[in-house]
């Protein structure tokens, strides 16, 4: 496998299966935008899928997994196996999104939102439940240490103060599905882009370039026609 990039982690099996190969595409979908969007940057780090040690009491009981996907920032660019928060400063992640299931969507709304309010201090948190298309955002309050529901905007996005950048469900084709998956997205709304549509684009850009280059000689090889019939009545 080549080198992943230094603010990487590929998806890490923290002991449980995914719950589907669309929650293995999805948390790949976050991961990789970003890090193509933010490539020049070595301030950040985002993973998913991975152990979060954020007490040695937890690491004694090992009684908590990690986030589908986090983010943390103002952190040095370099993979990681596991995130040891008493070994980065004591940072832990800026923003966090759970992709819930049945099987999980009581310990995200519960236990997992409680620890990330009042332990982690996370600043934004969200949970997508893909079987209902329904996308949930809520932000730290911190003086209660507890989390207050984002409202939208008009399109249906939420706001990521951290980031800078918004969340939101957008039609994408990606791996072997074609669905609506949890997208970043720009403060003007536009996804930030996958490699395929990073592709698609330039493709699409280089025709439209080639056809206004054949437009124009079409026009020029006219106004030639034009002038030698002019001077052919002179």
């Amino acid at each position: 496998m080549p080198d992943l990039p230094p603010c990487a982690v590929r998806s890490r099996d923290d002991g449980e299966p995914m719950e589907t190969g669309f929650h293995d595409a999805q948390d790949a979908l976050l991961k990789d935008t970003l890090l193509e969007a933010w490539a020049d940057r070595r301030d950040f780090f985002v993973a998913g899928n991975m152990f979060v040690y954020f007490s040695e009491r937890q690491v004694r009981g090992n009684d908590f997994r990690g986030p589908d996907v986090f983010v943390v920032l103002d952190v040095e660019a370099k993979g990681r196996k596991s995130w040891v928060a008493w070994e980065e400063g004591g940072r832990l992640p800026d923003v966090v999104i759970e992709i819930s299931s049945e099987s999980t969507a009581e310990v995200d709304h519960g236990e997992k939102k409680r620890i990330y309010a009042q332990v982690w201090r996370t600043p934004a948190y969200f949970i997508f439940d893909p079987e209902t298309e329904k996308l949930e955002g809520f932000r730290l309050d911190g003086a209660k240490r507890s989390y207050l529901a984002i409202a939208p905007d008009e399109r249906g996005d939420f706001d990521v103060a951290p980031l800078g950048l918004k969340l939101g469900l957008r039609p994408t084709a990606y791996r072997q599905y074609e669905r609506l998956f949890v997208r970043w997205l720009s403060p003007d709304g536009v996804p930030l882009p996958t490699a395929q549509e990073r592709a698609a684009s330039a493709e699409a850009r280089a025709t439209a370039s080639n056809a206004r280059a054949e437009q124009e000689r079409a026009r020029a090889k006219q106004l030639e026609a034009r002038l030698k019939a002019l001077e052919a009545k002179a």
